[in-house]
């Protein structure tokens, strides 16, 4: 053990050189976290530890052995190759953090070097979904105004992105887009029938499209012997209201006649049974 108390010993005691990086990552990948030494730095030993969220030894270098058998959450996942860089995977969610190395040269000179891990979810393949805009008096004939929208699971640092298909301008005006991003106003003609729309998410290490055709979901004229999604609406809000205001009537007009019929049902079976007797003359 002494080797690693020299290492912490050195660290303490001698000025150290600071530097910082940031490496990105996903899940399950594995990322290779580079030691990175002034020119001419001899490495003679090596410590490599996680600093953040917990404090842990990874591996170490010492007379030209190279060591990773040290109980961390990187047990089994951690290897040091040979320039000294540390390998770490597959990778875990939980994996984000700081990491340090400790070099110390020939001359008794020290090098530490700071790293900070992120690892990301791989971002899933959106839903998109088509919503056609009842059309008015305003609205020109043959036309459909459509709204996209796209979801993903709720992925951390996930942008949102729309790209048209199919034609050179790729962009969107920025007054088309609404919820950063995750909604779509489109106007499409009849020359629109065979143009797609691309949603694109994305986050620092990972992407992923999603892509329909919103023409198709353009119903403007009922197709013969089918009813458009408004005539269904014609029909069945009347008849729904008829039929709640029906029930209201029959509990209103039923509850007091059905009580009225049983009083006067009671009153003919008690009648007869509840008169006095006839009182028969004495002789």
């Amino acid at each position: 053990m002494w080797p690693l108390w020299s290492l912490l010993l050195w660290e303490a005691l001698l000025p150290i050189t600071v530097t910082g990086a940031q490496v990105l990552s996903k899940v399950g990948d594995s990322v290779l976290l580079v030691a990175v030494r002034p020119p001419g730095f001899q490495v003679r030993e090596a410590l490599w530890r996680s600093l953040w969220p917990s404090e842990e030894l990874l591996a170490t270098f010492f007379r030209g052995s190279l060591e990773t058998l040290y109980h961390s959450r990187f047990l089994g996942r951690a290897q040091l190759h040979s320039n000294l860089s540390l390998e770490l995977g597959p990778l875990e969610s939980a994996d984000s953090g700081n990491f340090s190395v400790l070099m110390v040269d020939t001359r008794g000179q020290t090098w530490t070097q700071t790293l900070q891990l992120k690892v990301y979810d791989a971002v899933p393949r959106p839903v998109v979904q088509v919503f056609i805009a009842v059309g008015g008096d305003a609205q020109p004939p043959k036309t459909c105004q459509a709204f996209l929208s796209c979801w993903a699971p709720n992925i951390s640092e996930i942008t949102y992105s729309w790209r048209r298909e199919t034609t050179v301008d790729f962009g969107m005006e920025p007054h088309s887009l609404f919820t950063d991003g995750q909604v779509l106003s489109i106007s499409l003609g009849p020359g629109d029938r065979g143009v797609a729309y691309s949603c694109i998410v994305s986050n620092p290490v990972s992407w992923d499209l999603a892509t329909v055709t919103p023409w198709e979901s353009c119903h403007h004229d009922a197709a013969p012997g089918k009813a458009s999604y408004k005539d269904v609406l014609l029909v069945v809000v009347p008849v729904s209201l008829l039929l709640i205001l029906v029930a209201l009537f029959s509990a209103w007009h039923w509850g007091p006649c059905s009580g009225k019929k049983k009083k006067d049902v009671h009153a003919d079976r008690v009648g007869p049974e509840t008169e006095n007797p006839t009182v028969q003359d004495l002789p």
